[in-house]
C-alpha cells in the first residue's frame, strides 16, 4: 500500500486522508482476500445445517455469516498487531500496512475491539449458552497470533478458533453441544492443521530466520507423511459425523470428492515450491463448499417427517 501512495510517504498515520486510512482499515482486516473468511463460514454451514436438521433458523444463518467475517477481520487485525515486528522480515508480509508503518499498533488493536464488539451485538440475539462461547470465540481469536512465539502448534489453536463456530451453532439452534458436533468440531481444527501448515510451508524460510514457531517447521521433512495423515483423519471423522448425523448418500459423495481434492493437494506441494503450496491451501476452499453443497443436497433428498 505504501508503495501505492508515494505522495503520503514520510506523513504520520494520523495525518493521512480519512478515505486513505479507510483504505488501508480494509487491508488490514484482508477485505480483498475473503479467503480465510470462507474457510471459517464452511464449518458453520456444515454445523448449522446438521444442528437445525438441514431447515437452520434463516436469521440464525445471517447473524453467523455476519459474525463469521466480522472475527475473521477481527483475528487479522489482532494478528498483524501481533507481528508488526517481524512482518516487515517476511517476504509475503512486508508489505502489511502495519508493517510498513501506514497503520499504528493502536488502530489496530482499535479496529481489533471494534470489530469484536459489532460481532459481540450479533450474538446477543441468540440464546444465553451461545452468548457464552463467545468469549470462548473471542479469547481464542486474541490468543492465537501470539502462540507462534511459544509453541509450533500455532496451527491448532488456529483450528479451535476456526472450529468454535461448530458448538456456537449448535447451542444457538439446540441449546445443547451433542457428540455430532465435537466430532465435526474435532474434523475442523485437524482441517487447519492440513491447511494452514500448506500456508506455513510458504513462509518456512523466512520462519526459521526470525524464529517463529509452526507445524511446518515442526514437521520438517515429513510435512507431507503428516499432511497426509491428518487428511486421511479428517475424512474418517466426516464419515463418522455422517453416520451421527443419519446423512445418505450425497454427503458420502462429497466426503470422497473432499478425499481426492486431499490427494491433488499432495500433488502440489510435493515438490513444496511455494506457489504450488499456496495453491494447496487454496484448494481447501473449495473441499469445504463441495462438503457444504453435499450437505445441503443431502437434506433435500431426506423427506420432512
Amino acid at each position: 500500500m505504501s508503495d501505492q501512495m508515494p505522495r503520503y510517504k514520510g506523513l504520520p498515520p494520523q495525518a493521512l486522508p480519512w478515505a486513505t486510512r479507510f483504505r488501508l482499515y480494509m487491508q488490514l482486516i484482508r477485505a480483498d482476500r475473503p479467503i480465510g473468511i470462507y474457510l471459517l463460514l464452511w464449518p458453520a454451514l456444515w454445523a448449522l445445517w446438521i444442528a437445525g436438521d438441514g431447515q437452520p433458523t434463516w436469521w440464525v444463518v445471517l447473524i453467523f455469516v455476519l459474525g463469521t467475517a466480522l472475527m475473521r477481520s477481527a483475528g487479522c487485525a489482532i494478528n498483524d498487531y501481533a507481528d508488526r515486528h517481524i512482518d516487515g522480515d517476511v517476504e509475503r508480509t512486508a508489505a502489511r500496512p502495519l508493517a510498513t508503518g501506514m497503520v499504528t499498533p493502536k488502530e489496530a488493536l482499535g479496529v481489533f475491539v471494534v470489530l469484536c464488539l459489532l460481532a459481540f451485538v450479533l450474538v446477543l440475539f441468540l440464546n444465553g449458552l451461545t452468548i457464552a462461547n463467545s468469549f470462548v470465540a473471542v479469547a481464542l481469536a486474541a490468543i492465537y497470533p501470539f502462540m507462534k512465539r511459544y509453541t509450533h502448534l500455532p496451527q491448532v489453536v488456529l483450528g479451535m478458533a476456526f472450529g468454535w463456530a461448530v458448538p456456537m451453532a449448535f447451542t444457538a439452534l439446540q441449546s445443547q453441544i451433542p457428540l455430532v458436533a465435537w466430532v465435526l468440531f474435532s474434523a475442523t481444527v485437524i482441517w487447519a492443521v492440513i491447511y494452514d501448515t500448506m500456508y506455513a510451508m510458504v513462509d518456512r524460510e523466512d520462519d526459521l530466520k526470525i524464529g517463529v514457531k509452526s507445524t511446518a517447521i515442526l514437521f520438517g521433512r515429513y510435512d507431507r507423511l503428516i499432511i497426509g495423515l491428518l487428511q486421511c483423519s479428517m475424512i474418517a471423522l466426516l464419515i463418522w459425523v455422517g453416520e451421527l448425523a443419519g446423512r445418505g448418500v450425497a454427503w458420502d459423495i462429497g466426503v470422497a470428492v473432499a478425499a481426492g481434492l486431499f490427494l491433488f493437494q499432495q500433488y502440489l506441494i510435493k515438490d513444496r515450491d511455494r506457489k504450488l503450496c499456496f495453491r494447496g491451501f487454496l484448494n481447501n476452499n473449495l473441499v469445504g463448499l463441495l462438503l457444504f453443497a453435499a450437505l445441503f443436497i443431502d437434506y433435500l433428498q431426506t423427506p420432512i417427517a
